[in-house]
């Protein structure tokens, strides 16, 4: 996918959401070990890549989300990310998702000019149940990003966010259920209550997949196919467009980027027009694939 950039891959489990960890399956069916934490010979420099005829190969005003097979956060990931956050820096007309479970390292993980945040940096934290709400969401409130959201996948418990969503700090919740080995059902009352937390505050809520096991109306269906897994999702209408986020982009100079120079994603693959994350998706890649 193009916008996903993984600098390392391989990670340590630290909550219940990780138990059935879908990185941990994929390197399993690999013959690879998922606690094996290596940084990425291919990947690592992926965001300053140049096409062939020059020019960045992700444009300015792309999505990137990061380490996606990993943890931004992760302890042992310690001495690459200084040139991590300094290609982030050497980026800033990129938007960048960083997603952790281990908010409480944040803070001493920051650049040193960090200040009150890089304004293309995007933190969320995955919050799986209610316990891991009342013990992440703080922690994150408290930190200084111009950007906050909750992912709540896999979600395995129903969530009460209330409180924190009152702040008006967070500016997107994402939602979906488990898949893989031993897939923990996601019931559809939980996501309805998310959304509905969500549409009372004008945030944005992404209902991604139902995951493999999904119980609605008190029935249980059986959804290992995950291109169904999303439209599914899609079609149960819980995606909900709130108060849109600013970010603000410049060239290595400071200079904010012109709006007309921005990336605008595309949607034109067939998968696309029944994608449940096609509200927070970086646009189609044209590879072809799905017709």
């Amino acid at each position: 996918m193009h916008d996903i950039w993984n600098p390392w891959h391989g990670c340590v489990k630290c909550s219940e959401g990780c138990d059935n960890c879908y990185m941990y399956f994929l390197d399993r069916t690999r013959g690879q070990r998922g606690d094996e934490i290596y940084r990425t010979k291919n990947g690592f420099d992926y965001p300053l890549r140049k096409k062939r005829g020059g020019g960045f190969r992700i444009q300015s005003g792309e999505l990137l989300r990061v380490c996606m097979t990993s943890d931004f956060f992760l302890e042992e990931a310690d001495r690459w990310r200084p040139e991590a956050w300094d290609i982030i820096w050497q980026r800033r007309d990129v938007k960048f998702f960083l997603l952790t479970k281990r908010p409480e390292r944040v803070a001493e993980c920051l650049p040193d000019d960090w200040g009150d945040g890089w304004p293309n940096v995007f933190l969320n934290v995955t919050c799986e149940n209610q316990r891991r709400a009342e013990e992440r969401i703080p922690v994150l409130l408290d930190l200084p990003f111009h950007h906050k959201g909750i992912m709540c996948a896999p979600l395995i418990g129903g969530i009460s966010a209330e409180r924190w969503l009152n702040s008006g700090e967070i500016e997107q919740v994402i939602a979906g259920g488990e898949n893989y080995d031993g897939s923990r059902p996601c019931r559809f009352e939980w996501i309805q209550s998310l959304r509905r937390q969500c549409e009372e505050r004008n945030i944005t809520f992404c209902f991604i997949e139902t995951g493999t096991n999904f119980i609605k109306d008190g029935r249980r269906y059986h959804m290992p196919d995950k291109a169904l897994q999303s439209r599914m999702a899609f079609r149960s209408g819980m995606n909900f467009r709130g108060k849109p986020m600013e970010f603000l982009l410049t060239d290595p100079l400071g200079i904010p980027v012109p709006k007309e120079q921005l990336y605008v994603p595309r949607y034109d693959g067939r998968a696309c027009r029944e994608c449940g994350s096609i509200l927070i998706c970086n646009g189609c890649s044209g590879c072809g694939r799905c017709g």
